[in-house]
């Protein structure tokens, strides 16, 4: 499994505003410190906004906040935010077309654990 750089560069974005909470900054400012493209950065952010990871304000002194304490955050919700579903075969959605596959104990079992790990990391300890 391999996480794209939507995660990557989200989550690190996501750390920047856990420093500086409850401050706002701005995409210039932490596109600057992060190195990532300005442009990235604002589709990455119209993501977390829309997943209430993070809050924006508009005008001369606006910019980016997160929507919670970053001790209330956890890197399975960014993750999952931006890459959304964390199952690593397609036999653990809904629709898998063999529900009695037996290697599905092992899809399901690692799921659950990535899931479990990424959740037991909060924000504020990175």
């Amino acid at each position: 499994m391999q996480f794209s750089t939507k995660a990557e560069y989200g989550l690190r974005a996501v750390i920047v505003l856990a420093k500086t909470y409850p401050k706002l900054k701005s995409i210039t400012e932490i596109s600057r410190e992060e190195k990532i493209s300005a442009k990235y950065l604002e589709q990455i952010f119209g993501v977390l906004r829309r997943n209430k990871i993070v809050n924006s304000y508009k005008g001369k002194n606006g910019g980016y906040t997160l929507a919670k304490n970053p001790s209330k955050l956890s890197v399975v919700d960014i993750v999952e935010a931006l890459e959304g579903s964390l199952a690593p075969m397609k036999c653990q959605r809904p629709k898998c077309i063999n529900a009695k596959c037996p290697s599905k104990k092992v899809w399901v079992k690692l799921g659950k654990e990535i899931k479990k790990t990424l959740k037991n990391i909060k924000i504020d300890s990175l």
